[in-house]
């Protein structure tokens, strides 16, 4: 659906971004990574022909933005990041005007308006002056100016910054339901947002592409140890005896120590091993209480962190 082949884009002597390509398949949510100023926003522009890569080549449903710029912008939907919209419109008024701009034709543009505004759940309130709207149905209004039209692919910069958490849940649970009939490209500094959300993941740094993968492998890449999080209440320091008699057991270390007398350790294990169940038979046999025991869990964000800081240091 979206192809970026060898894309360099140079402002004079400094380049934004080096030789990138990655493909985005039909139907696929992904979400673009990078910290600031690593070439993600200026990416996404030439994704939707705001600006004109350097070099490379950029095609969308197979078209080309540059030479078929019209049909390919006419398969994009772009929702900005800041949501800049109209105040003095209404709902009805802005999207209307966006069909125009989009050129739907005028025997369509009614039933298309109501179903974008149907399918952003702002039907309701499309009588009423953008100005006097919450942040969350300005997001939702700024949506559906990105969806009329029908567009193949929708390029989401940011669209739930400044947003409540119930307002948050609406909009994801929103860009979910999107995905059944469009590929989403989204932006987002919420790591959590991303991992929930995407298909795939994108991370630029320094204008080049660091990684391309699902969530769960990227996590699973930074991922060197197989670690268990052990919280329990021991007094007496019995628990240094249980893990030193364990068969499979690398390291421990204790983490903390709570206010309720409880401590919490660090446990490595050999590959493939889990301790858990022996962990579990041991303790109760020299009567350590549990409070919790759980696989110690990569994050996105851990991925993120570490994907960068290898970059960097190879440079």
């Amino acid at each position: 659906m979206v192809k970026v082949i060898n894309v360099t884009k140079k402002y004079g002597n400094f380049t934004a971004v080096d030789n990138v390509s990655f493909e985005i398949n039909d139907g696929e949510i992904v979400g673009l990574l990078g910290p600031n100023g690593a070439g993600k926003s200026t990416t996404m522009n030439m994704i939707t022909g705001f600006i004109e890569p350097t070099d490379g080549t950029i095609t969308i449903d197979g078209f080309d933005i540059i030479k078929k710029s019209k049909n390919a912008k006419r398969e994009i939907g772009y929702m900005p990041e800041g949501v800049p919209l109209y105040f003095d419109l209404t709902v009805k008024e802005f999207v209307n005007y966006m069909a125009d701009l989009k050129l739907v034709p005028s025997r369509d543009r009614k039933q298309e308006v109501e179903r974008v505004l149907k399918e952003t759940l702002v039907y309701d309130v499309s009588d009423k002056l953008i100005r006097n709207l919450s942040r969350g149905y300005k997001q939702r209004v700024s949506m559906a100016g990105a969806l009329v039209g029908n567009p193949k692919v929708l390029v989401l910069d940011e669209p739930t910054v400044g947003l409540d958490p119930k307002q948050i849940t609406e909009i994801r649970s929103l860009i979910r339901s999107l995905s059944k009939d469009h590929t989403v490209i989204l932006s987002s500094h919420i790591l959590s947002e991303v991992s929930q959300l995407c298909d795939r993941v994108i991370i630029i740094n320094r204008g080049k592409v660091v990684a391309v993968d699902t969530p769960h492998n990227l996590e699973c890449k930074v991922k060197k140890e197989n670690a268990i999080i052990l919280t329990v209440e021991d007094k007496n320091d019995k628990i240094s005896k249980v893990l030193k008699c364990l068969k499979g057991v690398k390291a421990f270390e204790l983490i903390k120590e709570n206010a309720d007398g409880t401590k919490q350790y660090s446990i490595i294990s050999e590959d493939n091993v889990d301790l858990r169940k022996d962990i579990f038979a041991q303790c109760a046999k020299e009567d350590l209480v549990i409070f919790e025991m759980r696989n110690s869990e990569v994050t996105l964000e851990d991925a993120f962190m570490k994907l960068i800081q290898v970059k960097e240091e190879k440079e």
